[in-house]
């Protein structure tokens, strides 16, 4: 079996020009707009230094973008990154992957189940000692057990 797709993690982009494509991709939700969007916010998840702007452009995708949209599972994964990277996330981050990740249990056609994987990923990172579980059995608890 042989496949042309290749896996390559998207450099960060300049500041200016992240907002101006995340902008965009709110405004004109396309896929063309989607795609440079999760290049661009995956980017930032990944080789940005400035955590609170990462974050402050998690939350805005995860808050702003229309229900089924890819966008919205994206944005907790890339919380993931970042609670991964800086070993912290804001209370109001940690809230909004964990009703991302309650929306994607409830309907996946609301909010993709990325959202439940990058939710779980906080928790071990966030919280390494309490959540313990193999992630098998981690999704298949409702949400608030976690908390």
């Amino acid at each position: 079996m042989c496949s042309d797709r290749v896996f390559f993690n998207p450099p960060a982009r300049p500041h200016q020009q992240v907002v101006a494509v995340l902008e965009r991709a709110l405004r004109e939700p396309t896929d063309e707009s989607r795609f440079d969007a999760s290049d661009a916010l995956v980017g930032i998840a990944l080789g940005d230094d400035d955590r609170d702007f990462v974050e402050h452009w998690c939350m805005q995708i995860g808050t702003r973008a229309p229900s089924g949209s890819p966008l919205l599972g994206l944005a907790t994964l890339c919380l993931d990154h970042t609670a991964r990277r800086f070993g912290h996330l804001s209370p109001e981050a940690i809230a909004l992957a964990t009703s991302l990740a309650a929306r994607a249990r409830t309907d996946p056609s609301d909010v993709s189940t990325q959202a439940l994987d990058g939710y779980g990923d906080i928790q071990t990172y966030l919280f390494p000692r309490r959540y313990r579980l193999p992630s098998w059995l981690r999704h298949r608890l409702p949400v608030s057990w976690w908390f």
